[in-house]
């Protein structure tokens, strides 16, 4: 019952946020969209601000995984940087765009909402560098970038692309997610020196 309730809960968070965003959303109406009383909230959350850092929690480590999982396809050891890139930029993007809703969520209503989420949020983008610092430096051990500490260069692109995905769940026409990931790859490869294609 209680993971029922936790359910709703979240799926009233995803609907309510990101449709009407997190400042235009009370509890009250949380409550009323999962069909659950208030304590439920408290119980299963603490609060709307809690809800908020479990909704982006779950959309962002399904981008996670689904970058993980690409990274870990057949024959991506063999493939050139820029195709991983872009293969990993493929997997990440469908991920968190499938859902608009979802999008709005995780690069728009979490922005200033408090300290407690933007801490919440840097332990997300720290998490990341480190995920894209490795494969920096397997590119370097491959020979593809340079040999150097890339990890300064590897944080201030996780937080262009936390920029670019919030600008494009922004705007009213919807980027497609190719568009989107081309960007991100173009973008990753440059900020590692890699010469544009063709």
């Amino acid at each position: 019952m209680r993971t029922r309730a936790r359910e709703q809960l979240l799926e009233a968070g995803l609907e309510l946020f990101g449709v009407y965003g997190y400042a235009h959303t009370s509890e009250q109406a949380l409550c009323e969209t999962a069909g659950v009383p208030e304590e439920v909230l408290w119980e299963e959350f603490g609060s709307r601000e809690d809800l908020l850092m479990a909704l982006h929690n779950q959309i962002t480590t399904e981008g996670l995984r689904a970058a993980e999982v690409a990274l870990l396809s057949e024959g991506m050891d063999d493939c050139p940087l820029r195709q991983r890139f872009r293969r990993l930029f493929d997997a990440y993007v469908s991920a968190v765009t499938r859902d608009l809703r979802a999008a709005r969520v995780t690069f728009v209503e979490v922005l200033g909402v408090s300290p407690a989420v933007d801490a919440h949020c840097k332990r997300w983008r720290d998490l990341w560098t480190d995920f894209l610092t490795g494969e920096a430096e397997r590119a370097a051990v491959r020979g593809e970038v340079e040999e150097r500490d890339h990890r300064v260069v590897v944080m201030v692109m996780v937080g262009t692309v936390h920029e670019l995905m919030a600008h494009h769940a922004r705007r009213p026409r919807r980027a497609r997610p190719d568009e989107v990931s081309e960007e991100l790859t173009q973008l990753g490869l440059a900020m590692l020196g890699v010469e544009p294609a063709g």
